[in-house]
């Protein structure tokens, strides 16, 4: 008992400051020892918060990689193989959000609506030009050149139709020929069919696609061998013998000699051929040359004097595009100092097309009118209805007070354009429109043949402000196109737009242009980005390349160095596949 007494005594004194007192050896090595489990300590708390602080720097990191491969699978189902994620240097345009649940199905709606089209096509006319729905066979409209199915190509790649796109490629590799004894539109050939397959080459890469582009384009190029470049607008693609149609006068059409650029400067920045760009660029130089104040010609151009016809001016038919492709070249140049003089003449143009503008009563609904001589007619086509698109699309490159004013007439001529569906009894819009003192909107020509430029506009605006509406006016349309124009063996239009009464034709530019607005409208805006894409008058997606002097003549083609460009896209994740 006393010896642990003893111990346990001898053991406190070591906790008695007095014995380190008076042994200051001991007393330095306790310093040093305390001084030392001190730093430990700070040392090891220190790294714990660095830790802690690591940890939520990687929980943040984690959290953004999440988020991204949600948006890319977003990305993914909406594109199937196609995934162009630019980026947009522009203010005015709509940021990219992530995708909406609405959006989804209702885009998965139009994808249904694409594959029972194509299905149809494929079923009852495959090969020819385009089905009749009702009768269930296929007409060769333009002549013979599978029109339907090269005007879809793009759209079933966009909507990750994989299947449909290989059979639609290996008839175009296999089958696809243009020796055609048979007089073809210069301007149709090429918007449907050039443009298809230029924009099937850059969304593909498959350089097939750019050869038989070549083929076609090659066949259409004796047209503009006129003393002054314009074009001829009928071509035989076996013979050649360009020449004009009787009923105008000998005349080429504006727009018909006016909306072959972007297709025939694609084509030389891909095979590195100045050709087919000098052709068409030698157009707008002749109408340049006398190019009126207000930038508005008329719809006939005499091809041998280059001279304007007295006849229409309109943004309608047989004038439209033209004005169009002067805003989409300076675009798909990239707006370099090479396409200037395009933006100018748009610019000018869209002058004219404000002395056009008029309002009804008692609604006020804005309308362009179409003008002869001194004298202005109070009609405006549905095709006219591309305008608020175009006008969006160029109002990005005003400064901010014209580019608010474009912008919102824009606006106000798109809801003219949907009032042009929502006011008959189908909820689709005829072919063109009277406007008449105290009566607002009265319809003209009744029929409806699936046109796509009101929806076409939609998708700008929606794109540029990023306001819903758009969105809900191009779901509406759409929903009529389904109650009146779907049947079990396609989609048809209708001989009255008051009646319902259908006819038997299942337009190209359904798939073309129609129903990928449509699907655009409800995909995100990285979806074929408008930094990066510019669609053709047939809404077919060109890559932009910079234009820097007439024709790049690097060693590598353009189709070339596009091609090479997508496929580091997609090694970068920019351009995905399944």
């Amino acid at each position: 008992m006393g010896r642990s007494s003893r111990s346990s005594s001898s053991r406190w004194r070591y906790i008695n400051p007095a014995y380190y007192l008076k042994r200051p050896k001991r007393l330095a090595l306790l310093f040093i020892v305390f001084v030392f489990g001190s730093l430990v300590v700070w040392d090891r708390q220190t790294l714990v918060r660095e830790h802690e602080e690591e940890l939520s720097k990687l929980n943040e990191e984690v959290t953004r990689l999440q988020n991204k491969l949600g948006e890319f699978k977003d990305d993914k189902s909406v594109t199937g193989q196609v995934n162009i994620n630019g980026k947009s240097n522009n203010a005015n345009r709509k940021p990219n959000v992530s995708d909406d649940p609405i959006d989804i199905q209702r885009r998965e709606k139009v994808k249904d609506a694409m594959i029972h089209a194509w299905s149809s096509y494929e079923k009852y006319a495959w090969g020819h030009d385009e089905l009749q729905p009702q009768t269930k066979n296929g007409v060769d409209s333009f002549g013979g050149l599978g029109a339907t199915l090269i005007d879809s190509l793009d759209t079933l790649y966009i909507m990750g139709l994989d299947e449909q796109f290989q059979r639609a490629r290996e008839w175009v590799a296999n089958s696809l020929d243009f020796n055609k004894n048979y007089d073809a539109s210069v301007f149709e050939t090429t918007i449907r069919v050039v443009g298809g397959l230029l924009s099937s080459y850059d969304l593909s890469g498959d350089k097939m696609f750019l050869e038989k582009a070549k083929d076609i384009a090659d066949r259409l190029l004796p047209a503009w061998n006129t003393p002054s470049g314009i074009p001829y607008n009928i071509i035989n693609l076996a013979h050649g013998n360009p020449h004009n149609p009787g009923w105008t006068g000998g005349d080429s059409i504006l727009a018909d000699s006016g909306t072959e650029q972007l297709e025939f400067i694609a084509l030389s920045q891909r095979t590195g051929d100045p050709k087919y760009q000098q052709k068409v660029e030698d157009v707008i130089l002749e109408l340049n040359k006398t190019f009126p104040p207000d930038g508005l010609l008329p719809i006939y151009i005499n091809p041998h004097r280059g001279t304007r016809s007295y006849s229409t001016i309109t943004f309608g038919a047989m004038g439209d595009s033209f004005y169009e492709y002067l805003l989409k070249v300076w675009i798909q140049g990239n707006k370099t100092a090479a396409v200037k003089h395009y933006r100018e003449m748009w610019e000018t143009s869209m002058k004219g097309l404000l002395s056009l503008v008029r309002r009804t009563t008692p609604s006020n609904f804005a309308y362009l009118c179409e003008k002869i001589g001194n004298s202005l007619t109070d009609k405006m086509d549905e095709l006219a209805c591309f305008a608020p698109g175009m006008l969006a699309l160029g109002s990005t490159g005003y400064g901010p007070d014209e580019a608010k004013k474009f912008l919102s007439l824009a606006e106000e001529l798109a809801w003219t354009c949907y009032n042009f569906y929502q006011s008959t009894p189908t909820k689709l819009a005829g072919e063109n429109y009277f406007f008449n003192s105290d009566q607002d909107i009265t319809v003209g020509t009744s029929w409806n043949i699936l046109r796509p430029e009101t929806v076409e506009s939609l998708f700008y605006l929606w794109r540029i402000t990023g306001n819903k509406t758009y969105q809900e006016w191009g779901w509406n349309i759409f929903q009529a196109f389904e109650k009146n124009s779907r049947i079990e063996t396609g989609y048809v239009g209708l001989k009255d737009v008051n009646t319902g009464v259908k006819d038997n034709m299942m337009q190209s530019f359904f798939l073309a242009e129609t129903l990928k607005y449509l699907y655009l409208l409800f995909s995100p805006s990285s979806v074929i980005s408008l930094d990066e894409w510019v669609f053709n008058t047939e809404a077919h997606p060109i890559k932009i390349i910079t234009r820097r002097d007439q024709v790049e003549r690097s060693g590598v083609s353009g189709g070339q160095h596009n091609s090479e460009t997508l496929s580091r896209a997609r090694k970068e994740g920019r351009f995905s596949g399944n």
